[in-house]
This record gives structure tokens, sequence and C-alpha cells, in this order.
């Protein structure tokens, strides 16, 4: 996985003028964009898309205040329609316009080209199974809210504190089938993960198709498939945020298996009363092991 994102990288230089064709890529490295694009901002630390308008915004500062060309020319050759349009994700990047910065030199806030290394880590032995699943369905209660990728999400919490505890009750008694317990189920993600995206939150249960969901639940239906089930303890929900970045820099290099599109889901195993600590199992849709 570490050459796929320096062949990744590699390829966003060359396209920095042009479009870049991230799924022909994943097509050539034999995996899938889905996987690239999740695998390259969980270890980047930012979207492909933001790294790409950073490196583009680099080179066209270096371009502004070394060449001679106008904006527009400029703007164009980074694929910008417009002045205005390049003017705004150049300000962006470097606080400052680009008519500033061609007349004073700048500053700038340069993104250096990326180069992934492995790094020996693992010392903590990670405990996860593997699961083929049959089609099943998770029903509860779905909302809209924004990716938060560190700390309580406010939106979640919202949600889920508007949820009578007699629902929770009920959506217990439909639960027939893994992953068991009462559910944090995130749909919908944005492949690049960026943060603030909006996502489908949904908390509640999953059920097999024998189970008569009633009419003001809502479904989400998801295919046959492999999960791989991560199972960690500590406070909640750092320990659960720190175990997603454990699968992208120690699990998904050292195997064979890569993400594939559906729902990511939390089923919280045992917990403190106060929601401190927790035990709980990340499900993660995977294929190609």
């Amino acid at each position: 996985m570490i050459a796929w994102l320096n062949r990744l990288v590699d390829a966003v230089e060359d396209s920095l003028t042009e479009d870049l064709d991230v799924a022909r890529l994943a097509t050539t490295l034999g995996t899938s964009e889905y996987h690239l694009r999740r695998m390259f901002s969980s270890l980047a630390g930012m979207p492909l898309s933001e790294y790409v308008r950073r490196r583009r915004m680099t080179l066209a500062a270096a371009d502004l205040v070394g060449g001679t060309d106008d904006l527009l020319a400029v703007a164009v050759r980074y694929g910008y329609g417009s002045a205005e349009a390049f003017g705004r994700a150049f300000q962006a990047v470097h606080g400052v316009g680009p008519g500033q910065a061609r007349r004073d030199g700048g500053p700038f806030r340069s993104q250096p080209r990326l180069r992934f290394r492995l790094t020996v880590e693992g010392a903590s032995p990670m405990d996860v199974r593997l699961v083929t699943r049959p089609a099943f369905r998770l029903v509860g209660h779905a909302a809209r809210v924004p990716l938060v990728h560190e700390g309580v999400n406010p939106a979640i919490q919202q949600h889920v504190g508007s949820i009578a505890p007699a629902e929770h009750q009920r959506l217990k008694a439909l639960a027939d089938t893994e992953p068991s317990g009462l559910l944090a189920v995130s749909s919908d993600l944005d492949p690049d993960r960026r943060e603030g995206s909006e996502l489908t939150y949904l908390h509640g249960v999953a059920v097999s198709d024998d189970v008569d969901v009633p009419d003001d639940l809502d479904v989400i239906a998801v295919d046959a498939g492999t999960w791989a089930v991560f199972r960690a303890s500590g406070p909640y929900p750092q320990t659960l945020q720190t175990v997603w970045a454990a699968t992208a820099t120690e699990w998904f290099p050292s195997n064979r298996w890569r993400l594939r599109p559906g729902p990511e889901v939390v089923a919280v195993l045992d917990r403190a009363d106060d929601f401190s600590t927790a035990t709980v199992e990340l499900w993660l849709p995977v294929e190609g092991g």
C-alpha cells in the first residue's frame, strides 16, 4: 500500500496542470479508488483533493512571482476557468490574494511533495476478526451530520440525546443479527473523509430479512460481504478514534484486505454509566484478502 500511495503522489505531480484520473490509477495498481482515497486521507492527514489543491497553488505562486504571464493565464494553467475562482483558491491556501503575492513576493504557505515511508509499529497487537455476513439491514433513527475527526461530535450527541429511553428498548427488541446491540452507523461517507463533509448517521440495530420493520424507522440496506471487526476498550470516544487511525497506519498496510464502499458500524458492547469508557467493536467493510 505504501508503494500505491507513492505512485498516487507521482501521478499528482504529473497532473498538476490537468485532471487526475484516480479511478484509472487505482485499477492499474490493482486496488479501488475508494480504498486509495481513504488510505491517503488517513495517512496524509488531509483529503487527496486538498493535497492536489495545495500543490497546484504552491506551483502557481512560483509562476506568479517568477513569471510574466497574466493572472488568467496562470489560473487556466492550473485548472481554473476564471481569475476569480483561482483567486479564491489561492487566498484559501496562502492567506493572501494572487495580486498581492505577485507585488510583494509572498508570504506563501508552500505544500512540499509528500513521500510515504514504512515505519515499524504494531508493538501492541490489534484484536481483529474477519466475518463474512449475508445481506442484512440497519434500522433506527438517521440524521445528516458533519464529519468530526477528533472528540465528541455535537450533532451526533444531540441526535442520540433526542431519542427517548423507551425507544432504545424498542430498537433492542428488534435486533436479531450481528453486529449486536445498539449501533452507531456512519453511511454515505466522503471517500476523502474531509472534516465537515456530511454523512448519514443512524442510531439503531441490525436486523435480518425476517424482521418486520416499523414504518417510522429509517432503513439502510447492507449487501452481503466480508467485514474486519476491531475490538477495543478504553476512554470513549477517543479509543474508537484511535482504533480507526490504527487500522489505516498498521492493519491495512500489513494485510491484503482493502476497504470497500459501505457503512462503518460501531457496536457498543459494554460501557460506563456516564459513557466515559466503553468496549466497542468497529465493523469495516472489506474485500480482496
